[in-house]
């Protein structure tokens, strides 16, 4: 199906991340520079290395919060002089930086692309708790011209629509309360185990039921939590990165594809794009769904990782609900954990690269005081509605 499969001659050689802070009293672009320069000396190379730069969304946004800064800012705040830069919103969403990277590594223009992720919603909320709200979108973020369609009928927030697949999920498979909760619950517990991370007070599942609903069926703990943060991730041409400090994390396989109406609800509202990346992905590699043994799968709402361990093949169509029911078989020491680092719902909305993040350093082994029993093969997806992507890793 596909005659060259690109990210094959990508590795990950390097990762750094920023304070996660509620507000944070750094601005974004020392937040940004925090973890680019972690990044780049993780992977032990030097800023006069790194030839490309690239990140989601990009430029676009002119400084709202949700993308306060762009590789333009980056490029003229490190000195760096680079054979290609660039960031776009659309397709695979908050990976589209990685998948952009690997494809400028690949075809030659550079040889080390930093990929980084910055957001300051929370700052943004403390004068504006609207910040965040569907209303005020840009021309910039999500092609503004679909949320005409939505906001006149009390479409506010991205929970409205997650609702609609959540509900729907119910209603077609029995998907129950308590087995949707242990998404919640499973990250808070991760979460307890990360010095980072902003919730690390136990929560029970008394505590869940009892979170205010906000648009039914999802509760408050089903909301990722807005924070400022910076993550940072080196890419390297895979024959170069041998010679780096840590050993290459390898891109496996890529998933990006969106074979349905880029809308959010004209669609099968128990799938979403998700199922077309995870279709994607497989037909790029020899691997298998077995072979995964640690998944950092979206949690912008505890439904999106439900539906993603479905459209990854990570359990069958359907029963979401009854693997994830008990906690057991995602925790830490389960047979695959998710979300290590308490994800988005407790650990911070770092909005698709902090999964990357968690990831390496699982496969690392750096994952202190969380860690997971040592394996290779990890995958990440981000994304939910019409915007996904996802990623096989395979540690060498």
């Amino acid at each position: 199906m596909f005659d060259h499969r690109y990210e094959k001659d990508v590795a990950i050689t390097g990762i750094g991340q920023s304070e996660i802070g509620r507000p944070s009293s750094k601005s974004a672009m020392r937040l940004t520079l925090d973890a680019c320069l972690e990044a780049i000396a993780d992977a032990g190379l030097q800023r006069s290395d790194i030839d490309g730069v690239a990140c989601w969304p990009g430029d676009n946004n002119n400084g709202d919060p949700f993308s306060p800064v762009g590789p333009s800012a980056l490029k003229s705040a490190l000195g760096l002089n680079v054979n290609w830069f660039g960031g776009g919103y659309e397709g695979p969403g908050p990976l589209a930086g990685v998948i952009n990277g690997a494809m400028a590594i690949a075809a030659g223009l550079c040889k080390h692309v930093l990929v980084f992720r910055t957001i300051t919603e929370a700052t943004a909320r403390v004068t504006n708790k609207q910040a965040g709200a569907l209303t005020n979108k840009t021309q910039g973020r999500d092609s503004s011209y679909a949320w005409q369609w939505f906001t006149p009928f009390n479409v506010q927030s991205g929970i409205n629509l997650m609702a609609l697949y959540a509900q729907r999920h119910f209603h077609e498979y029995g998907t129950q309360p308590e087995q949707l909760a242990q998404i919640a619950l499973t990250c808070r517990q991760n979460a307890m185990r990360n010095p980072k991370a902003l919730f690390r007070t136990p929560m029970s599942m008394d505590d869940y039921m009892a979170s205010r609903m906000i648009s039914t069926p999802l509760r408050m703990f089903d909301c990722d939590v807005h924070c400022d943060a910076s993550t940072a991730i080196i890419l390297s041409r895979r024959d170069i990165a041998q010679d780096l400090p840590n050993k290459p994390i390898r891109i496996e396989a890529m998933g990006a594809a969106l074979n349905q109406p880029w809308s959010w609800d004209q669609i099968n509202l128990t799938k979403m794009a998700a199922f077309d990346v995870g279709q994607m992905m497989w037909a790029r590699t020899d691997y298998t769904p077995q072979h995964v043994d640690s998944a950092q799968l979206y949690d912008g709402f505890s439904i999106l990782t439900m539906i993603w361990l479905e459209a990854l093949g990570l359990c069958p169509v359907g029963e979401s609900g009854a693997f994830v029911e008990g906690g057991k078989r995602i925790a830490l020491d389960g047979e695959l954990p998710i979300n290590t680092n308490g994800g988005q719902l407790s650990g911070g909305r770092t909005h698709g690269l902090g999964y990357l993040h968690e990831a390496c350093l699982q496969l690392w082994g750096r994952a202190e005081g969380r860690q997971t029993a040592e394996h290779r093969v990890s995958t990440v997806a981000a994304g939910g509605g019409p915007l996904g992507g996802s990623l096989l890793l395979v540690r060498e």
